[in-house]
């Protein structure tokens, strides 16, 4: 049981403690899905926040105070009821702020990014429930290598603009540049498969109550990075 999302990983069901599980009562996947619409819920209510009031405190504050909340969450699972909608908040926040910026060197290119990333989750949890994605180890092994090479040329990008150097292939708006892109969407898409078939072994490994806001924070961690590369790639295509 892997995923590409480092927080539904193949221990993430390990070590579960049984009595725990029957005291308080096991995750479920409607359980989780009901956690899941709570998260969108509140990460609407921050984006709306920073929408109309954008800062560069909240672009800031959200980035940084998710990434430590996210930290946080994968090394303390059982606080996951507590940090999961607090995390939720401050990407909502993040987002909205970043959004903005994007809508006003693009318009509309908003309303664009997340209808394509609402239709990309509802194409894939159809292709998932329908069957025609199966999660096998091969396809799990080359979508977790997939994900950790994109972080690794991010990472890369990143100390390099320390020194001045941009690589193309990642902001550039030629044919490479957007092919790149279309290639971390599809990447970030089928991270959902793994997240759905995450959920799915947690449930019946009868996982604590408290794995259904895990695992819904590790369904968001996904969604909020491809709405990210949505706007990435609608951004190139208007530049050319």
């Amino acid at each position: 049981m892997r995923s590409g999302n480092p927080t539904l990983s193949e221990k993430t069901f390990q070590n579960i403690d049984s009595t725990t599980s029957t005291s308080e009562g096991a995750m479920t996947v409607s359980g989780t899905i009901n956690k899941t619409g709570m998260l969108f819920l509140v990460l609407l209510i921050g984006a709306t926040i920073s929408w109309y009031q954008p800062s560069q405190l909240f672009i800031w504050g959200g980035a940084i105070g998710g990434f430590i909340l996210a930290m946080v969450t994968i090394f303390k699972k059982e606080w996951s009821p507590f940090t999961a909608p607090a995390y939720a908040g401050l990407e909502g926040l993040f987002l909205g702020g970043i959004s903005v910026m994007y809508e006003a060197a693009y318009s509309g290119i908003v309303y664009n990014a997340i209808l394509l990333t609402l239709g990309v989750f509802a194409a894939m949890l159809i292709a998932y429930r329908s069957g025609w994605i199966n999660v096998t180890q091969k396809f799990r092994t080359g979508v977790m290598a997939a994900t950790g090479g994109i972080f690794l040329v991010y990472i890369a990008s990143f100390v390099l603009s320390f020194f001045g150097i941009n690589i193309s292939l990642i902001h550039g708006n030629g044919l490479m540049g957007i092919g790149f892109s279309l290639i971390i969407v599809g990447v970030a898409a089928l991270n959902l498969a793994l997240d759905f078939d995450m959920i799915e072994k947690g449930a019946e490994a009868r996982a604590p109550k408290y794995f259904e806001w895990y695992t819904s924070f590790g369904l968001m961690i996904t969604l909020v990075w491809l709405y990210i590369e949505m706007l990435r790639l609608l951004s190139k295509i208007q530049q050319r």
